[in-house]
């Protein structure tokens, strides 16, 4: 992707089901769940380069013991930073004590993170600054174990205003308005609730208090608790957390927005945000690790036993296909082949734009994660080639000789590395006066792989966002190449509608598709379709969020898709480029074809898979027609 767009986040939780001293005669250390954390998060560094966060816990501690422990950095290199920072302090430990910290029972009881339990968060801000403040785990303590709480998450909420307000309702004073805090209090709330009730229950029999206390830890619902916390939560999550006393929880969105895997077997049990990562660090098969169910959440109680629970009515799966098109790593066997696939459905158009010369056309691709949609392109291409082989054989018939048929079969795509990513602007320079002349470098151009003025350039993106990049620099550059025509191929469909499930598309005005509907509606005289969607819009304002329709789809209905590319190529050609240039968008068809079971394409398409959807567009389009420069959410 040629435009930098933000998504959250990663989680990592493990819960090793053995003592420590299990790990420690078996692998030869019991750090064993502390390694495969570190390996969990910087496998899942894609997720989440704003700053990362850990939280441990350990288990049957004595009272005035620490039993809960965290680090959060907002560095460059977070997750280095609070590695280096737990292994550092045993050094320092092993030397001040001149104990051994291979031993697993000293260590628990003198050394922090000695744990069972740790979840691991990996922040890609969309809302807030890279404050440490900002970073997950966030806890919610008590001086009793089963009431103090630890979250951590993917996810965005829609409806965070009601579900600020029921919690003020509830005599709650939340210290932040944000889903973050809003998620950690409602479910704290429901723990303080079952809690208090099997307080009561208890109480009534007889039981004394520190008796009780074990029989709550034992006891304790975390299925309940979580179905009453989320009942009126709107958006797309996967939020795992940590009771005191040692429960572990992730629970999942109804409609699957959030990923969420999972993998079990006698010595531990991890949850994470993609199945890839769990298949590396475990040395698993594909068929191994699990999704988890949406509306569903794995439940690890403090004795070990592992449960999947149904704590939401699960609906349409809308899993979030900007997942698999760009988010997540294309080492999963699903996703690299859904890649392939969105790069090979794109060749008959390609074909129709070249006019099938393939003989005066560059394949090429935008680093570095559309390369797996250029492979299944160039199969694409290679398949019509073969055809066109075919038939010149059969036209050629009996006149076609040994250096005949050598120059048709020996036709193959032309493909050349043209584009490469040069270097990263660093913040001091992305926020200069200067910094369009620098984005002019942030790529490079291989000179000579283009005959000039003869070839075509086909260079494929996995997304075309804002246009931004591509406008500053990317066409810039490879126009000094010289192509009669620039074909800028995106492997998904135009972006017309705010993300507000996890990733940092929130204005519509940012959208380079949004900017060409609005700028073919003033071309054509039909400004009064603005007008009436935006008399529409704010005659919603306020309404609940179930009877909000989007209007904004108006915007798009009077023009075809290749329309509005073609507009959106005029806006992204600056005067002085010299070459043709096109863009060529995936179909909406082509996309749920190659991603079949993955259908959440709200940005596509406008059809939000929750109520608070529509309410986050009817917003983002009164924003841009007011000229307010904020979130819709």
């Amino acid at each position: 992707m040629s435009d930098v767009i933000k998504h959250k986040c990663g989680i990592a939780l493990i819960r090793l089901l053995q003592p420590l001293e299990y790990y420690q005669l078996k692998y030869g250390t019991w750090k064993y769940g502390l390694q495969k954390l570190y390996l969990l998060m910087e496998k899942q560094r894609n997720r989440g380069q704003d700053g990362a966060g850990v939280v441990s816990l350990k288990l049957d501690m004595p009272p005035g013991m620490k039993y809960f422990n965290r680090h959060r950095s907002s560095d460059s290199d977070a997750i280095n930073d609070i590695f280096k920072k737990i292994y550092g302090n045993y050094r320092k430990a092993e030397r001040k004590s001149g104990k051994s910290i291979d031993d697993a029972n000293w260590a628990k009881m003198n050394l922090p993170f000695a744990s069972e339990l740790y979840l691991g968060h990996l922040r890609y801000g969309t809302y807030g600054s890279n404050s440490v403040e900002n970073l997950h785990p966030v806890m919610r303590q008590n001086n009793w174990k089963t009431r103090n709480l630890v979250v951590a998450g993917n996810f965005n909420l829609t409806n965070v205003d009601e579900l600020f307000d029921n919690l003020v309702e509830l005599g709650q004073y939340p210290k932040d308005y944000s889903d973050t805090v809003t998620i950690l209090e409602k479910v704290g709330h429901f723990l303080d609730m079952e809690n208090q009730r099997l307080f009561e229950e208890y109480k009534k029999k007889g039981y004394a208090n520190r008796d009780i206390t074990d029989l709550i830890e034992e006891h304790l619902d975390v299925p309940k608790i979580l179905s009453e916390a989320s009942k009126r939560w709107d958006g797309g999550f996967a939020v795992a957390g940590i009771m005191g006393h040692g429960d572990a929880f992730v629970i999942r969105d109804p409609w699957g927005i959030r990923p969420a895997y999972y993998y079990q077997d006698d010595e531990i049990a991890i949850v994470a945000s993609e199945r890839p990562v769990i298949q590396t660090v475990m040395n698993l098969k594909v068929d191994q690790v699990q999704e988890l169910p949406a509306g569903n959440a794995i439940i690890i109680k403090k004795n070990g036993i592992v449960s999947i629970e149904q704590v939401m009515e699960p609906q349409e799966k809308k899993s979030c296909s900007f997942e698999r098109i760009y988010f997540s790593r294309g080492s999963d066997r699903d996703i690299y082949r859904e890649r392939k696939m969105l790069g090979e459905l794109l060749v008959p158009v390609i074909s129709r734009v070249i006019k099938d010369d393939y003989e005066n056309t560059v394949f090429s691709f935008i680093p570095n994660t559309a390369e797996s949609a250029f492979y299944g392109m160039i199969k694409g291409v290679e398949d019509q080639m073969l055809k066109k082989k075919i038939e010149l054989i059969k036209k050629s018939g009996k006149s076609c000789d040994d250096e005949k048929m050598i120059e048709i079969i020996s036709m193959r795509p032309r493909i050349e590395k043209v584009a490469i990513k040069d270097l990263k602007l660093r913040t001091f320079i992305s926020q200069d006066k200067g910094r369009k002349d620098m984005v002019n470098h942030v790529y490079d151009i291989t000179y000579g792989s283009i005959r000039r003025g003869e070839d075509n350039l086909v260079i494929i993106d996995d997304s075309i966002v804002r246009g931004t990049t591509l406008r500053e620099s990317i066409i810039k550059i490879l126009d000094r190449l010289g192509p009669k025509k620039i074909i800028v191929v995106s492997s998904s469909p135009q972006i017309r509608y705010p993300d507000c499930y996890g990733i940092d598309m929130a204005k519509l005005s940012d959208f380079i598709a949004f900017q060409a509907a609005i700028a073919l509606l003033k071309d054509k005289d039909m400004t009064h379709i603005i007008n009436e969607v935006y008399k529409k819009s704010v005659a919603q304002k306020g309404h609940p969020k179930e009877e909000i329709v989007n209007y904004v789809k108006d915007i798009y209905k009077p023009f075809t898709a290749e329309e509005i590319s073609d507009k959106i190529a005029e806006l992204l050609t600056e005067p002085e480029i010299k070459a043709k240039v096109k863009i060529v968008y995936q179909s909406i068809e082509n996309l749920h074809e190659a991603i079949p079971n993955d259908l959440g394409d709200w940005y596509f398409t406008g059809n939000y898979p929750t109520p608070g959807g529509n309410k986050v567009v009817n917003t983002s389009f009164i924003n841009y027609i007011e000229g307010i420069n904020s979130r819709a959410y």
